[in-house]
């Protein structure tokens, strides 16, 4: 296996990871965001206001981007299995 191909197959991984974590982290961090302008304005200084929301809006897009997300993982795996002779040569 050369080093090209390990890099190769390392890049595809870690592209697919971080694209299918980008939309779980990217509404954590708008819905945190959020809450944090609503708590300084607002003089509250509860720590755990953050989790329901957060936690409730993950849920969310869970259910509406889970299928794309798995999809992402079924495709790189299938990839990666179909492709193992030509990584052994």
């Amino acid at each position: 296996m050369s080093e090209s191909l390990v890099l190769d197959i390392s890049r595809e991984t870690i592209w697919t990871t971080v694209e299918s974590a980008a939309p779980l982290l990217l509404i954590s961090l708008i819905i945190g965001l959020i809450i944090s302008i609503f708590q300084t304005v607002t003089s509250i200084q509860e720590q755990t206001l953050t989790f329901v929301p957060k936690f409730l809006a993950i849920m969310l897009v869970l259910v509406l981007c889970g299928g794309w997300i798995m999809n992402n993982m079924v495709d790189l795996f299938e990839a990666l299995m179909k492709n193992i002779p030509q990584y052994i040569k």
